[in-house]
Formats: C-alpha cells, sequence, structure tokens
C-alpha cells in the first residue's frame, strides 16, 4: 500500500486509509522479526555498533508513546521502564550507549505485549482525533504519520541486522514470506552513458508526509556529464577484490583506511569467504546464502564504494567518481523515472517498474533487470551512495517533535543514499527521500559511478543558525552582559562549593543544554554526565567537547546577524575527557544514570511535563549524602507543564502555593534543605533585547 496523501475530500475515507496503512506496517514489521526462530536470537548483535534485535522490536512502538505523549496526544505513558529502555539509539553518536551491560532488556514476549497495547492504543487515538484535511505539521495525525513512516524505515534497518544473523538463528518456515529472486548469471559490461545537464530543483511537495531536510528549497544547474549503465554489480566488484583492492592503501583515503584495518576487512561484508565456489564466495540474502550472483548489485559502504572508484579511475584511465544527489536527481530527471505514488497501485494494472517496497523481491536482483530509460535501477535494487554529505535546504526547519532526526548528522560525516532498495516503503520509496548514514555502515546499499569535472558546492553548515540553539550557544559560552556573570558556570561552583569535603566521584547535569555547566562540573569531578532533551542542544555540546570550537550565529537587528566562532576555555579543555553527552528525557530516564554525589537540574523543572516525577526519581538516584541543586526562575507555563503538574505558582483553598513550598513537599524528609540564594542571569536576543531574570538556587541534601 503506498504512503496516504496528506489530501483529500474526505476525511472520514482517510482516516480508514491511514488505519489500513498503520495495520500494515505494524503487520509487515512484527513478520520481520518472525525470522527470528528463538528468542536467543533476539538478543544478538550482529552489527557492533548497532544495538540487539529486541531493542529495535520495542523501539519503533516506544517512538510513537513518546511522541505522541510529546504532542499530548496520549495522556499517560504505558510502561515508563520500557520506554526509557528503547528511547534512543539508531545512529552511532559519540554521546549514544551501545554497552550491553547498561541494559536489563525485556523478554520477547514481554516486549510483545507492550507492542499489543501501543498498538490498541495507536488504533483508538487514528478512530477518535478530529482530522481536517490536508494533514499539516500542525495536525493530531502528524505524529501518527510519523510513527508509521519511523516504523517503516526500520523495517529497513532491522532487516540489514537480520541479514547479518547467523542462519541457524532464523526460522525455516517465516523464510517464505520473504522470497528472493530466483536466479542470477553472468555480469553484464558496464559502460558510461551520456545525461544532458539541466536544472535540478529540490523540495518536497507539501502534499505528502516527509521529514524535516526534505522540506525547503534547492535549486542548481548541473552540467553534462557521464554516468554508468548499470549499479556496480558483485561481478564488476569481484575484479577489484581480485585485484588485491582491500589490501592496496592507495585505493583507500584516510577514513576508509581507518575503518578497513579496524574490520580487518578484505571483501564486502555480505560476501562470505569459501574456497568450494567458482568465485570464492557465497552471498548472503536476507535469510538464505546462495552462490555469488555476479549480476546483482554489490553491497557496500560508502568508503568501500569510494575506493573501487579510486582503482577504476587508476585501471581505466577516466577518472569516475560517487554521483553526487544532485547529479541523480539529474538522471532521475533524464531517465522519466515516475515517483512512487504514480507507479500502478494493483497487479491488474502492472507492477511497478523497479524493484522497490517489496513490489517483486524481498532481495536484490539483476543489475539488468529493471530498464529506466537507458539506464537500469535509477530507483530500486539497492540504495545508491553518493559523495554529498547531507546539508538542509534553504528554509529547512525542525519539527518540533523530532528535533533529532536530522539535526545530528548535519557534521559532514553522514552521506546521502539514494533511490531506495528492494525494501524500501513509504517515504524511504520517494523520489524525494533523503536519509544519510555514516560512511562506514551498511545498508542495502551500493553505487553506480559518474565522469564530471563538476565540483560541489554545498552550504558550510559551520556556523549554528537554529535560533534557539544559538541562543544558549551564546548563553553558556559567549560574553557577558550588564556586568552579571555567567550563569551556568556560576551555578556549577555553587554546587562545587557546596560539595565541601563530600565524596567527588560522580555528577549529573540535568538540561545540561550546549553544555557550559557539565564542563565546569567536570573540574571538580571525576566523571559527569550531561543531558538534555534536545538532540540540538547535545550536538553544540559534544562539538565542544570533540572538536574544542563552536560557531553560531547571532542576530544584531532584523535580518542582520554576527558570527561567533568560540574555543573552549584553557581552564576547561583538560577535562573534556571526563565528560559524556547523552539525550535523554528528565523525566523517564533510563536505569543506568544513579549513583550519582550531586545532581544539577539549572532552570529544568518549569520547562517539564512531570516535575514532580522528576525530583522522585533524582532523589532515587542520588547516593546518601548527596546534594541535589536547582535553580529555576520558576515560570511556570501550560506550554510546558499541564497547571496540574506544577509545583507552585497557583492558589489552593485561596492561599498562595509557592514553588519553594512545592519542592519541600516533594523532598522531604528524603532530602534537608542546606541553602538558598539568588542567581540572576542574561539572556541575548538581539543586539538591543535581552531577557533579565533572576533565579532561585537551592541545594538539598540527601540524609544518610
Amino acid at each position: 500500500m503506498p504512503m496516504p496523501a496528506l489530501s483529500g475530500s474526505d476525511p472520514e475515507a482517510k482516516r480508514a486509509e491511514i488505519r489500513t496503512y498503520y495495520h500494515q506496517t505494524s503487520d509487515l514489521f512484527e513478520r520481520l522479526f518472525d525470522l527470528l526462530a528463538t528468542d536467543e536470537a533476539f538478543y544478538l548483535r550482529p552489527e557492533s555498533l548497532r544495538h540487539p534485535h529486541i531493542f529495535y522490536f520495542g523501539h519503533t512502538a516506544v517512538f510513537f508513546v513518546n511522541k505522541l505523549v510529546l504532542a499530548k496526544l496520549l495522556p499517560e505513558r504505558i510502561d515508563s521502564k520500557l520506554e526509557s529502555i528503547f528511547a534512543v539509539g539508531v545512529d552511532e553518536m559519540s554521546w549514544d550507549d551501545l554497552n550491553d551491560a547498561h541494559y536489563d532488556w525485556p523478554t520477547v514476549e514481554a516486549t510483545r505485549a507492550y507492542r499489543r497495547k501501543v498498538r490498541a492504543a495507536v488504533d483508538t487515538l487514528i478512530q477518535s482525533l478530529p482530522l481536517q484535511l490536508p494533514i499539516t505539521w500542525e495536525s493530531p495525525f502528524w505524529p501518527i504519520l510519523m510513527g508509521i513512516e519511523h516504523e517503516r524505515i526500520h523495517l529497513e534497518t532491522s532487516s540489514v541486522l537480520i541479514r547479518q544473523t547467523p542462519l541457524h538463528y532464523l526460522d525455516a518456515e517465516q523464510r517464505h514470506h520473504w522470497p528472493i529472486y530466483p536466479e542470477s548469471g553472468s555480469a553484464p559490461i558496464n559502460a558510461l552513458l551520456p545525461v544532458p545537464g539541466g536544472p535540478v530543483n529540490l523540495g518536497k511537495r507539501d502534499d505528502f508526509y516527509g521529514w524535516d531536510n526534505e522540506y525547503g528549497r534547492h535549486e542548481v544547474i548541473i552540467p553534462d556529464f557521464t554516468a554508468s549503465r548499470y549499479l556496480v554489480s558483485n561481478g564488476e566488484y569481484l575484479a577489484f577484490v581480485d585485484d588485491r583492492g582491500y589490501e592496496t592503501d592507495s585505493w583507500w583515503d584516510e577514513e576508509g583506511l581507518a575503518w578497513r584495518n579496524y574490520r580487518r576487512a578484505m571483501h564486502p561484508v555480505f560476501w562470505i569467504a569459501d574456497n568450494n565456489q567458482p568465485h570464492g564466495f557465497r552471498y548472503r540474502a536476507l535469510a538464505e546464502e546462495i552462490p555469488l550472483p555476479l549480476d546483482w548489485p554489490v553491497d557496500v559502504n560508502q568508503l568501500e564504494a569510494a575506493a573501487f572508484c579510486r582503482w577504476l579511475s587508476a585501471k581505466s584511465g577516466m577518472p569516475v567518481r560517487l554521483p553526487y544527489e544532485d547529479e541523480w536527481y539529474r538522471l532521475a530527471d533524464v531517465a522519466a523515472v515516475p515517483d512512487h505514488d504514480q507507479w500502478p497501485l494493483s497487479a491488474s494494472e502492472g507492477l511497478p517498474g523497479a524493484n522497490i517496497a517489496l513490489a517483486h523481491f524481498a532481495s536484490a536482483c539483476p543489475v539488468d533487470r529493471f530498464a529506466h530509460g537507458p539506464f537500469h535501477d535509477v530507483v530500486g535494487n539497492v540504495w545508491q551512495w553518493t559523495g554529498t554529505p547531507i546539508y538542509p535546504f534553504d528554509g529547512f526547519k525542525v519539527h518540533p517533535l523530532y528535533d533529532d532526526f536530522t539535526t545530528p548528522t548535519y557534521d559532514g560525516r553522514h552521506n546521502l543514499i539514494k533511490g531506495g532498495s528492494f525494501i524500501s516503503t513509504g517515504d524511504e520509496a520517494q523520489l524525494s527521500a533523503r536519509y544519510a548514514f555514516r560512511r562506514h555502515f551498511f545498508q542495502h546499499a551500493g553505487f553506480r559511478y559518474v565522469q564530471s569535472d563538476y565540483s560541489e558546492h554545498l552550504p558550510t553548515g559551520v556556523y549554528e543558525t537554529d535560533s534557539l540553539v544559538s541562543q544558549y550557544a551564546e548563553f553558556g559560552w559567549g560574553d557577558r552582559y550588564f556586568g552579571i556573570e555567567n550563569y551556568p558556570a556560576v551555578c556549577a561552583r555553587k554546587c562545587i562549593e557546596a560539595m565541601g569535603d563530600r565524596p567527588r566521584g560522580r555528577a549529573l547535569d540535568v538540561g545540561c543544554a550546549t553544555g557550559r555547566s557539565t564542563f565546569e562540573l567536570a573540574t571538580a569531578f571525576e566523571t559527569v554526565t550531561g543531558l538534555d532533551f534536545s538532540a540540538r542542544f547535545i550536538r553544540v555540546a559534544e562539538q565542544m567537547r570533540g572538536e574544542g570550537r563552536i560557531r553560531y550565529v547571532v542576530p544584531t537587528e532584523g535580518a542582520l546577524v554576527d558570527f561567533r566562532e568560540v574555543p573552549i576555555p584553557e581552564a576547561l579543555a583538560a577535562y573534556a575527557d571526563r565528560i559524556g553527552f547523552w539525550q535523554a528525557d528528565a523525566c523517564n530516564l533510563k536505569p543506568q544514570f544513579t549513583g550519582y554525589d550531586l545532581i544539577f537540574a539549572g532552570n529544568l523543572i518549569d520547562r517539564l511535563y512531570d516535575p514532580a516525577k522528576f525530583l522522585r526519581e533524582a532523589v532515587a538516584r542520588l547516593n546518601p549524602g548527596g546534594l541535589l541543586v536547582l535553580s529555576s526562575p520558576y515560570t511556570w507555563l501550560e506550554e510546558h507543564t499541564p497547571k496540574g503538574q506544577w509545583l507552585g505558582g497557583y492558589k489552593e483553598d485561596g492561599e498562595p502555593v509557592t514553588t519553594m513550598a512545592g519542592l519541600t513537599a516533594c523532598l522531604t524528609p528524603t532530602l534537608r534543605l542546606v541553602s538558598r540564594e539568588d542567581v540572576p542571569f542574561v539572556i541575548r536576543e538581539t543586539a538591543r533585547k535581552f531577557q533579565h531574570s533572576i533565579a532561585e538556587l537551592s541545594i538539598w541534601e540527601k540524609t544518610p
């Protein structure tokens, strides 16, 4: 079933369409995991940089709950423990947790039961939420579609992990649901064909769901170039392997060489060395092993694809490289490839002319099977690596419900893949899809090559332009205004002073924003963990930790801005290795965040959806004798905290209730109030507009 359009004339028909799409998505996702024959198989980690299968099985359901709670469409959580364990972990960021010792994974049956509960809850919402057409970012149905498309992404990424799982862990009876292409032959001879230049105009159509990076505008004129008729086949790539391509350092750049040496790679990951085979290899499909199909596309990461291009350039005497994203779009235009929603929808109308969306097979197929004009597999079969690191289009905006979908990848280390694979469905099957992975990652991804003198010019992405992130970067790392000291640094200093002769082993900085208070605490503690709900903030903090400087834009007046580059203060630089930054929900932290001598929550409690729950859990995560330090201007707003959850700032029985009274009621007798004082701070909005506030900082000691 294709992805539902956002527009239409009949809301109830659209509701039924979305409901069917949701249940088909969930059925397909669960059928994939039915391939795992035993409960033991769910806890395998076939790829060291990904979580075990059980994480992804639970993650897509938790994603629904977390987004629906954030959107205030689901009144309460279904299982807060599972919703912390299964919350985050898609891309191996330096702040991701990939240590099994940190997790008490639930049973498979408990996870299945949880998925059933979530499915029933989402189904109820689909049937009951108000629906107006067209569906927009502000619609209550947007997070529903977001959850569905997110699960379809994980259908594909989980299939990659299952493809790396030993066959004896897979259920032979379930394999008939995932039939592979039945034939293979000799690899066709590849050739470069002309692609006439022309305009490329990108930006998602607003009548279909999309991810944030797909919207906006990008326009460029691409000159003439040539592109390979076919995707690079296993047979074509075998010549590179046989020519000792993995052993010749000169074909690999610095990043590729480091990966090759670390992985000790000698051939593609889905090839299995076997001297009894005619070409020395077997081939791993999703759930089968077969003789190496020479005419199927090779599956490699971007580093391997780039190494092959250097080798081929040297061997052929013609400089070839991976295509840029814009060149792929130009090729799609020239080949007149229709978008997925324009393909025939039923077998009676004819199946799509590409190996995509499971329309034909649950595997790749020969690279000369599906023609698109003079080229083949412009879309489908396997994804195609590009030479383009993902970047934002002009007008890029972050959706408030999922601010970490794309922004963590704007780091120059994630390259775009285009065209979709045999198992790409929904948004992934759209021409407008923009997915990016680290260059050493494996998907069902291969490549074609191009020849051109054209050099891509991308936005540098050096300066942070997100207005809120830039504001907090300046707040944490920028100038002092009106003689008022740096607020995160002052708060951290007061935390350290209050510790006295108490143990200074581990500290937790909750709501760390861009990380200044975390760094300051690291000068006095052995290890410090910085947490924030916003991946955009964490990205800046991690950049300061990893690169020692950040760059951002600050508004001056109107459309005028200043550009700032701020290095880490010399006094803090030596303590970076004591720090770890994580994205996390303060009201639903993972179990491993415990055993702290200090917990600091700066300007946080009046921004939480359940501050009392945070405080109860913070007390439990604090060591006896440890300190909980809170600072806040007590700016209670219903847009952040439901009024019934406010700790103060309201009247009860005609009498005022202050936040300090609410804190005291929550924290005593387990904690005792040590001290309280006012701490001023200034937030710069423009060159002539500032927020001047006064926070109350209170220090609480956990009684032994």
